[in-house]
């Protein structure tokens, strides 16, 4: 009884984990808001820190 819970548990597991990979919502636009030179994410509209001279 108990293997049969814990065989239902992982099916379940593994079928939410295909679908989440299938389409997650809004990843494309998490995409965008990350700065091409660096990686990092930009908050707000402006340019991204990384381009900026210090000192």
């Amino acid at each position: 009884m108990l293997a049969k819970i814990v065989a239902i548990f992982l099916i379940v597991m593994a079928v939410l984990g295909i679908f989440g990979k299938l389409r997650m919502p809004g990843a494309r636009r998490l995409a965008e808001k990350k700065c091409p030179r660096c990686g990092r994410y930009r908050i707000g509209k402006g340019p991204c820190g990384c381009g900026e001279k210090k000192g």
